[in-house]
């Protein structure tokens, strides 16, 4: 496969030109090589030949000279044999039986490299040796009166014992030989050479018969792809080339029919879908109709669900309202039973209204989630301390283990994300019998100023099989939906649960076994948020305390372990009472702090032993309630406590508790078991109370008149709007849903020309729909109060409002107060900070905007408005937000300055009417807050 796929990268003319070329040259150098080679040995062996055919004659010449001692007759025969073959022979010498030279053809410098470096016995023959350019031929001298006669005819130099008078030598010049090699080497280059033309003449003459036409029939089919029916080869091809041109010229004839007759087709089948298009329209207009009918559905399931909302809140308001009121009435212990049953009750039923609503909201997308700066560890803590009653009643361990990476302050929709750790831990307390149920939090990333957390609930209970597991997190799903289920329920809180994990970026699932217990885990991102919720707390002075904990669950243990171990101090865990004594007796140190198992010392014979025997060694005693205590039991240990901490034990309480144990407002966390009802202390304020449900007014009046110290109520709009004419009030709550004039209708009235036009005014509703808070929002009213109404919701409404700023210089829409605390999750400070760094932001940002529209510089605008969207988002300015959206989004879409420049410019206006508002609030609260 990838050899075709190598093959299509070069081209036919390519492929030829290698194939044709590639053996010739191959061949070429192999012979040529081969021959030259060849041609050198030769003329090697024919030197050497030539070089014997001179030495080995002279050699037995010079006996003679050499055994007579004649040196000039041998001189004159060496010397004519040398200038004989000067070409060849460059130098003659003779050595004798010394190895000494006698005599030389003629003098030469460097006649010592002549002499033989072995000894003379050694030399049997003529000997040959290689000598840069030159070699040297060497040949022994026989005596040849020492031949026997026997021996004349047969080579001396085959008989080692004939005697040896001396050796002749010869250097033989090469360079001859070396230029027949190179001109036989020139030659096998030329031969080849010309052989490679040859056969690149032949290649093209090839290339030009064959590949040029299949290069342009490749080129015809190219044409005809592209939808050139009419194109033709032409021209006379050879061979086969002449049956594919014609192939091929045929197949663009039956492809030029096709073509007309598929024309032919598609007009037809236009003309089809012509008369067909009459009936799309008509299906158009029904769908049309449809939709209409749809969307009307949706209006009216809206306007359902309001109305709901409205009339079973309302009922239920005078149900828990008078219930909690009646508790408070002397009873005996069957009527309080009663009373608490029916508050109980009242409390599902609510809860299950809520869980449909929020159902209908998310199936209907209307669920808006909010973006506010929040305490990650602090929600948590709260939100399962919500919880820790259920489980104390069943006796279950309930842990929270939090990663020290994940940061404390970020952003995002804090009621939300509170609402899925209720429902999972909710689910896990329900579900579980015995055991533990733990809330794991872990960091899975940190990137692009998001911070991604894991979240486990592992609980010990009765486990959800596999084929169970797949309804779980389906609408009115129950693992058991039998008519024996033990536990009751809508089966709308996993499937919200998992709606609003989606909704928010995350994942959610879960991994269980039968009586094995379950875990429930969700991953979400949160924002990292830019501003600190909480003061930062001095950990550092815990470093090096000395605790002691004793905590015999190993969750609990672990988890408050590694707290406390973060935290610098030094920790000595006892498992069980016998450890506990043995390391407090047996050691003579006196620990800074003690934390202690409400359990596990109520379990021992003497829990007042106990206590006693560890508060002698302990300087500061902490009790974790995580069980039920006996009046009996708990007045005999209430001496050696300091401190009491609700279970889980979280880590702002547990730091705050050790980093200022003697602070008042921590000792009021020790629990006594039978409070004393303490009277409630009035606030002298004057409010009005609207509602046209004579219980509801009822109510509210009762509730009004235990927490201020002038009630007066309406039932009426009308009337409502009247009596503010008539005198001023400090707060007034006004029900939406009345008949005649309606509550936003009465607000507007009293807004307009009243007494009261500045007067915090609180909605008092049951409409639970996002449609419904943006148009309370929006119409002028300051707060919302949810039915049924909660004694501390409204007292803390009252708390809140009753030192509200009169502010009479600027519109709500262009800075309002209260949107700007939702917005730092009521907090005063942080509310303020966030408005001062908006104030100091924007003479620069306003010189930004100008400069960018006076040089229509659209990448300068949408970051200077991009930066200040960011910035509104948390100050409580809905005007200014609302431009910087709209700006924004219309130069995301390619819009040119000039184009929103009337927007811009309203802009402008609407950050000098935020600067003058800012500074009012700002010089009016900060010395209240």
């Amino acid at each position: 496969m990838n050899d075709a796929k190598n093959m299509t990268k070069y081209s036919l003319r390519s492929w030829v030109l290698v194939l044709a070329l590639a053996p010739t040259i191959l061949v070429g150098i192999l012979l040529g090589g081969y021959f030259t080679i060849n041609r050198f040995y030769e003329l090697e062996d024919t030197l050497i030949e030539q070089a014997s055919n001179i030495i080995e004659p002279l050699a037995i010449a010079s006996e003679v000279g050499l055994e007579s001692k004649d040196f000039e007759t041998t001189k004159r025969l060496i010397t004519s044999a040398q200038l004989n073959k000067a070409s060849l022979v460059q130098f003659i010498a003779i050595f004798d039986a010394n190895n000494r030279v006698v005599i030389t053809s003629h003098h030469y410098k460097n006649h010592e490299v002549m002499r033989f470096d072995k000894p003379l016995d050694s030399m049997l023959r003529t000997e040959l040796e290689q000598v840069g350019d030159s070699m040297i031929l060497r040949s022994p001298i026989f005596k040849s009166s020492n031949i026997p006669v026997q021996d004349l005819d047969r080579d001396p130099q085959a008989n080692p014992d004939i005697a040896k008078i001396g050796y002749i030598a010869i250097l033989i010049n090469k360079e001859n030989a070396l230029l027949q090699q190179h001109r036989a080497a020139v030659a096998a280059f030329i031969i080849v050479l010309i052989g490679v033309q040859l056969n690149l003449f032949f290649t093209f003459r090839l290339l030009k018969n064959v590949t040029q036409p299949i290069t342009d029939m490749v080129r015809v089919v190219a044409k005809i792809r592209e939808g050139k029916l009419d194109t033709r080869l032409t021209g006379n091809l050879i061979g086969e080339l002449d049956l594919l041109k014609r192939g091929i010229n045929a197949m663009a004839g039956s492809l030029s029919e096709y073509h007309d007759e598929m024309q032919q087709n598609i007009d037809q089948a236009t003309s089809d879908l012509r008369e067909t298009l009459e009936q799309i329209e008509i299906q158009n207009v029904e769908l049309d109709m449809a939709k209409k009918r749809a969307q009307e559905a949706s209006r009216i399931k809206s306007e359902f669900l309001a109305n709901m909302s409205h009339e079973l809140r309302t009922p239920l308001n005078g149900v828990i309202g008078f219930a909690k009121q009646l508790l408070k009435t002397p009873l005996h212990s069957s009527q309080q039973d009663y009373i608490r049953t029916i508050e109980r009750s009242a409390t599902n039923l609510l809860s299950i209204i809520n869980d449909i609503l929020d159902f209908s909201k998310l199936e209907a997308g209307k669920m808006v989630l909010e973006n506010i700066p929040f305490s990650l560890r602090e929600t948590i803590e709260e939100t399962v301390t919500m919880l820790s009653s259920s489980a104390r009643e069943k006796e279950l361990a309930l842990v929270i283990d939090v990663d020290a990476r994940i940061p404390e302050d970020v952003s995002g929709d804090a009621m939300r994300f509170s609402q899925i750790i209720t429902n999972l831990v909710g689910n896990a307390i329900k579900f579980t019998d015995k055991g533990s149920v733990q809330l794991k939090l872990q960091l899975e990333e940190v990137k692009d100023g998001k911070v991604h957390i894991r979240c486990e609930i592992i609980d010990t209970g009765i486990g959800v099989d596999e084929q169970q597991q797949s309804s779980l997190f389906q609408a009115f799903g129950q693992a058991d939906s039998s008519i024996s289920r033990r536990f009751g329920g809508t089966g709308l809180g996993l499937v919200i649960t998992k709606r609003l994990v989606n909704r928010m970026g995350g994942q959610i699932g879960c991994y269980s076994e039968p009586n094995q217990g379950s875990t429930f885990w969700f991953s979400l991102p949160l924002n990292i948020s830019q501003y600190s919720i909480n003061d930062t707390l001095p950990l550092s002075t815990l470093e090096g305390k000395s605790i002691m904990l004793f905590e015999p669950n190993g969750l609990t243990q672990h988890a408050i372990e590694r707290m406390l171990l973060r935290w610098g101090l030094k920790v000595t865990i006892a498992k069980n009472i016998k450890q506990l004594e043995f390391v407090l007796t047996q050691s003579n140190h006196v620990f800074d702090f003690g934390l202690m198992s409400c359990r596990a010392v109520t379990t021992t014979s003497q829990p007042a032993n106990a206590l006693k025997l560890a508060k002698s060694k302990i300087d500061y005693l902490l009790l974790i309630s995580d069980c039920i205590e006996q009046e009996d039991v708990f007045s005999q240990i209430r001496p050696y406590i300091d401190k009491q901490l609700s279970m889980p034990v979280g880590e702002k309480l547990l730091s705050s508790s050790l980093l200022d144990p003697h602070s008042s407002v921590l000792n009021d966390n020790l629990i006594a078991l039978t409070p004393l009802s303490a009277p409630i202390k009035q606030e002298n304020l004057s409010v009005l109370a609207v509602d046209d449900n004579p219980a509801n007014l009822k109510l509210i009046d009762t509730l009004l008149k235990e927490l201020v110290t002038q009630v007066q109520v309406a039932d009426t709009g009308e009337l409502a709007v009247k009596l503010a004419k008539e005198r001023s009030y400090d707060l007034i709550f006004m029900d939406i849903q009345m008949p005649g004039t309606d509550g936003i209708t009465a607000t507007k009235q009293i807004r307009a020309n009243s007494a009261n036009r500045n007067t915090p005014i609180i909605a008092v509703t049951a409409h639970a729909i996002a449609e419904e808070r943006e148009r309370i929002t929006s119409s002028g009213m300051d707060g919302y109060l949810p039915k049924p109404i909660d004694e501390a919701a409204l007292k803390g409404v009252i708390t809140r409002w009753k030192t509200k700023p009169k502010f009479t210089h600027f519109e709500q829409r262009t800075l309002n107060w209260e949107l700007c605390l939702t917005q730092a999750n009521n907090k005063p400070d942080l509310a303020l900070d966030m408005l001062k760094m908006l104030l100091k932001s924007l003479p620069e940002t306003v010189e930004h905007i100008e400069l960018a529209l006076s040089n229509s510089d659209n990448d300068k605008m949408l970051a200077s408005i991009h930066k200040l969207h960011g910035a509104s988002c948390y100050c409580g300015v809905p005007t200014t937000q609302s431009l910087c959206q709209e700006i924004e989004s219309s130069l995301k879409r390619g819009v040119s300055v000039e184009d929103v420049e009337p927007e811009i410019l309203e802009l402008l206006d609407e950050l000098t009417k935020v600067e003058s508002a800012a500074n009012q609030v700002i010089s009016q609260l900060s010395v209240d807050i």
